[in-house]
């Protein structure tokens, strides 16, 4: 049988996922703590009677991203 070779050039770069920006109403709550921590993530956004699930923090990245509530982040996030 043959043998695998490595491929010729350059090898795909990987990106780190873009950072989730610190926001006032964003809250963490350490799920568990082996490597790596796993977090659940909910909005609190003013007015909220009950906060909204977001899912893990890869799940809530996109949806926090997008947010376009004014004044949120956090100010040396601005």
């Amino acid at each position: 049988m043959g043998q695998l070779r490595p491929t010729a050039g350059p090898s795909p770069a990987i990106t780190p996922p873009p950072r989730l920006r610190r926001c006032s109403f964003r809250r963490l709550t350490l799920v568990e703590r082996r490597p790596p921590p796993v977090y659940d993530v909910e909005c609190l956004y003013r007015d909220r009677t009950v906060p909204i699930p977001l899912g893990d923090i890869e799940s809530a990245r996109p949806i926090c991203g997008s947010c376009l509530a004014g004044g949120i982040f956090r100010p040396d996030e601005e």
